[in-house]
């Protein structure tokens, strides 16, 4: 072939969601967290059971940016790779000797198209040579012999022709070379490829990712490459939306659901325990105010009263629990997504010498999670580091620094972690079924089978210890899940269920697994369904159901999905993801209503 080929690499790292109780991870790739007593599955692991092309979006992690390189297809026999050195002088007299053979030779040819074979072939040799506009002129004169019936040619003339002009940086020249060559061949792969990048240097977002798009679907969504590429224009071009859609939005309170779970993962969170502790206001219901009217409003789930309660405390001037309601109010800007606010009030409590150890900590810990949520996990670190100094037989620190470091693949750093947090509260179950399941990772990652049955055996032993928490099932079934035991996974799935049965994510989880137990879409839809019915602000459901939709051809209802997805979104990272989803099913629509695209498929 004479057209060029496109060659990337790229790293993914993985990201954080607020109200973290369950931040665990699946094998080999797939990262389960949903920050509501649920465990998530990437994007890339759905659309590895799906069978869809869901490169874009990977369920809660950031993207690196990828080298490209683009070059003649023939490679070198050494490499596997691209030849264009310019460094070795003799080999560019070699082939500038052959290309002047070629262009002699021209003389004793009549045949159209072979002059213009013969004139592509040198401009081949010149391209290899670093000699990008002498190759130009190679491609003109064969665009100018060739004949006009001959369109496969054609295209591929003003194709390599495309790639020297790419070279030199001379990008509009690009796309004017690669619109003709998909002119002449609407299923020029290679052609729409070379446009997406020249559009994408040169910012012209939406029609690359209509290009790359359309290049997806003529390969089936079966090349890496184009989904990566597609991938990095989808980043760019979904940042800028994910920006305005986070400076737009306005602050949604997460399900009671959600809220109640994020806060039976602190066993030392100081406002929960004075609230088992019994510890209320003297005055009557009628005249609550301040933080006594936010614990009231806690208690009967009334969340949307608590900011301003804790605002009234701390504006108070005789009030002596200014502090507990800052940890609080921040406790609740971070659910909200309001994390300027957040980060404020937690600051306000940590730096104050004069604040309870047990609330700085509290707020350290929280702080670390808006961290990871931020993309900051150096920082993350740190604070967990300080709490630990402060307060070091606190198991708090050591079971969400565990989920940290479960989330960042150091297994050994997280294992430390749990066994530490078991240690100090053994009765603490989330804990407990976190330390079997970082284990296991361990116990795969290193083939141990004598530690994997070890493992499985403290899975069931969890179970029976914790009879009334769904998460030692969710995690049992997950592992289940992955060494293919699907109706025990589907068992133990259903047993969470009926423990947590207002837990939205566990039916969502229950879904993907008759999805790659038997491909029962229907079944995956009832129950992603009824987890929307439980919890309609349930973001993991919404993505999961609209990337079910584009399996099924039903992409307008995609878009409805990932369109609330990003409403309820907590981060700009998740915002960016969720638009991103968006950005790709809108490109599928205009690509597959254009004649040009039905031409090529």
């Amino acid at each position: 072939m004479d057209d060029f080929s496109v060659v990337h690499e790229s790293t993914i790292s993985t990201g954080w969601r607020v109200g973290s109780c369950s931040a665990v991870m699946t094998t080999p790739s797939r990262i389960v967290e949903t920050g509501d007593g649920g465990i998530s599955w990437s994007k890339w692991s759905v659309a590895a059971i799906l069978g869809v092309p869901v490169a874009v979006g990977v369920g809660y992690w950031c993207w690196k940016h990828f080298g490209t390189e683009i070059g003649p297809e023939k490679k070198s026999a050494s490499s596997g790779g691209l030849t264009r050195s310019t460094a070795d002088v003799s080999a560019q007299r070699t082939a500038e000797a052959d290309a002047s053979e070629f262009v002699a030779g021209l003389k004793e040819e009549q045949n159209p198209l072979k002059k213009a074979l013969a004139h592509k072939d040198a401009g081949n040799k010149l391209f290899k040579a670093g000699k990008y506009q002498e190759a130009i002129e190679c491609y003109n004169m064969a665009i100018e012999v060739c004949p006009t019936d001959k369109k496969q040619d054609l295209a591929t003339f003003y194709q390599n022709r495309a790639a020297a002009y790419e070279q030199m940086k001379m990008y509009d020249k690009v796309k004017e070379d690669c619109t003709k060559a998909l002119e002449l061949n609407p299923k020029y792969v290679k052609a729409l490829q070379r446009r997406a990048k020249a559009c994408e240097l040169t910012k012209d977002l939406l029609q690359s990712l209509e290009d790359i798009t359309a290049a997806c679907i003529l390969e089936g969504f079966q090349n890496q490459t184009t989904l990566l590429t597609a991938d990095r224009v989808l980043k760019e071009l979904g940042r800028k939306h994910a920006k305005e859609a986070m400076a737009k939005r306005v602050p949604i309170m997460p399900s009671k659901h959600f809220i109640k779970t994020y806060f039976s993962s602190f066993v030392e969170d100081p406002f929960t325990k004075s609230l088992k502790n019994g510890k209320e206001s003297d005055s009557a219901e009628a005249d609550l105010r301040g933080l006594a009217r936010a614990r009231q409003a806690f208690i009967q789930q009334n969340y949307e009263d608590i900011i301003p309660a804790c605002t009234e405390e701390i504006t108070s001037t005789d009030s002596s629990h200014k502090d507990e309601a800052t940890v609080l109010r921040a406790t609740f800007y971070l659910l909200l997504g309001d994390h300027d606010n957040a980060l404020k009030d937690f600051a306000t409590v940590i730096d104050s010498d004069k604040a309870d150890v047990k609330l700085r900590v509290n707020a350290l810990i929280k702080r670390a999670s808006l961290h990871m949520q931020l993309e900051e996990p150096l920082k993350s670190i740190e604070d967990f580091a300080l709490a630990a100094k402060l307060d070091s037989e606190n198991s708090d620190i050591y079971h969400h620094r565990g989920q940290v470091h479960l989330l960042m693949e150091k297994m050994d750093e997280a294992i430390a972690d749990f066994n530490k947090s078991v240690a100090i509260n053994p009765n603490f179950p989330i804990s407990y079924v976190q330390k079997c399941y970082s284990d296991y990772r361990h116990a795969f990652n290193t083939r141990n089978i004598e530690m994997m049955q070890e493992v499985m055996r403290a899975f069931q032993s969890a179970i029976e210890r914790f009879p009334k928490c769904s998460e030692c099932y969710t995690l049992y079934a997950q592992v289940l899940s992955d060494q293919q035991e699907y109706e025990k996974a589907d068992q133990h799935f259903k047993k969470a269920t009926e423990v947590d049965p207002e837990n939205a994510t566990i039916y969502v989880h229950r879904g993907l697994l008759h999805l790659q137990w038997n491909g029962d879409l229907v079944k995956a839809v009832d129950l992603i369904t009824h987890a929307l019915k439980l919890d309609s602000k349930c973001e993991f459901a919404h993505e999961t159901l609209g990337t079910i939709e584009v399996q099924s051809g039903r992409i307008n209802r995609f878009l409805e999905n990932f369109s609330l997805a990003v409403i309820i979104a907590h981060t700009e990272l998740e915002a960016l993801l969720d638009d991103s989803l968006q950005a790709r099913a809108s490109a599928c629509i205009n690509v597959k209503d254009s004649r040009q695209i039905r031409k090529r498929l």
